[in-house]
This record gives structure tokens, C-alpha cells and sequence, in this order.
């Protein structure tokens, strides 16, 4: 009872004030919250700094915070509608399969999302069958095998190209994924095209 009177009133509770420290995105429907001293309301997800707690008032819609003539935050934009889990799902897959070759991390995947690394891991998962991780990797190898069929690079550059700078586990991540080294995969297509070859002629 008293923690609605508080969210009633514009206060926080100690759950909204962890949802804001955590930038969680499970929370984005729920509440929005505002900082007095700035002016502006954001949604829990937001990645702005976090704000000093004293200066934090709790808001149940953005129209409520308009209406208290705060103005909606530009990088979380909290008038903006929530994106559904497979479209913002599939905006992540986008942005890993142009970005594949820089360095990626679950953190880094969640800031540029405007969610946290928690409520990412946990609808990727539901929407993909895998984690943000094991796509990652997945996408790597992929490049990694058009690199070994169409390039004549040495394995060391491709690791690098791909995103995996270390070389002896890009070997490693590539025989679990394959079955074979990437030296082995590149001997192999070349005897298949090879025979294919030698039957054509």
C-alpha cells in the first residue's frame, strides 16, 4: 500500500530506483521516470547517467510528465513506442551482421538497444533459440567461410576480419562450429572444386 501511495504521489520506490541504476528495459512499460533538475523524463531503459535519487520524481505516462511540463529525453525518446520483441530483436541481428568485425559485447549490444544486458540476453534467447553471444559467433563463422573459399588470405588476417583478433581461438570456436580447422575447410572445398573440375573437363 505504501509503495503505491509513493508511485501515486511521484516518489520512488527502492524497485523503480533499482530498475533505474540497472537501465532496465522489463520496466519500460511500467513507469517513467523524471529528473528535476534537468527537466527531463526518460524511460527506465535509458542509458543518460544515473541521476542523483533526491532529484528523481516517478511518473505512470509519458502524458503525465508532459503534462508536469518535463520534456521527453532524445536518446531514450520515451514518447516513442516500445518496439515488439521480434522487431527489436531484429534490429539487433542487424546491427551484429554490419558490425560483425568490431568488438562486440552484451553491454555494448544493450546501450545501442536502449535495454539491459539482462532483459537482452533473456528475449534474445526467447526470440532466437540462442544467446546475443552464440549469434554473434555464428555470424563470424559465416563471414569467416566466404573469406577461406573466395580469399587467399592467411587464416591470422580472416580472424582479424571477422572480429576475432585472437587467433588460436578463433581456430578453436571454428572447429567446434565446423568440425574442422579453417585450414582443413579451405583444403576441403578446394579437392571438392578440384574433382568437380577434373569430371567437368
Amino acid at each position: 500500500m505504501s509503495a503505491q501511495k509513493g508511485f501515486d504521489n511521484g516518489m520512488i520506490t527502492a524497485e523503480k530506483w533499482q530498475a533505474i541504476i540497472e537501465n532496465d528495459a522489463a520496466y519500460n512499460d511500467l513507469f517513467f521516470y523524471a529528473v528535476k533538475t534537468t527537466g527531463i523524463f526518460c524511460k527506465p531503459s535509458c542509458k543518460s547517467r544515473v541521476p542523483k535519487k533526491d532529484n528523481v520524481r516517478i511518473f505512470q505516462s509519458a502524458e503525465e510528465a508532459l503534462a508536469a511540463n518535463f520534456r521527453p529525453c532524445k536518446r531514450c525518446m520515451p514518447t516513442e513506442p516500445n518496439l515488439p520483441d521480434q522487431e527489436w530483436i531484429h534490429s539487433i541481428t542487424n546491427f551484429i551482421n554490419k558490425n560483425y568485425h568490431s568488438k562486440l559485447t552484451l553491454e555494448t549490444l544493450a546501450e545501442i538497444s536502449h535495454g539491459s544486458p539482462y532483459h537482452l540476453q533473456r528475449t534474445f534467447k526467447k526470440v532466437k533459440g540462442m544467446t546475443p553471444v552464440e549469434y554473434i559467433q555464428d555470424v563470424r563463422i559465416i563471414k569467416a567461410k566466404e573469406l577461406l573459399i573466395k580469399s587467399d588470405r592467411a587464416v591470422t588476417e580472416i580472424s582479424r576480419m571477422v572480429g576475432i583478433p585472437n587467433t588460436p581461438y578463433f581456430i578453436t570456436l571454428y572447429k567446434k562450429k565446423t568440425g574442422e580447422t579453417p585450414a582443413q575447410y579451405r583444403q576441403s572445398k578446394c579437392n571438392t572444386e578440384e574433382s568437380e573440375s577434373e569430371i567437368t573437363d
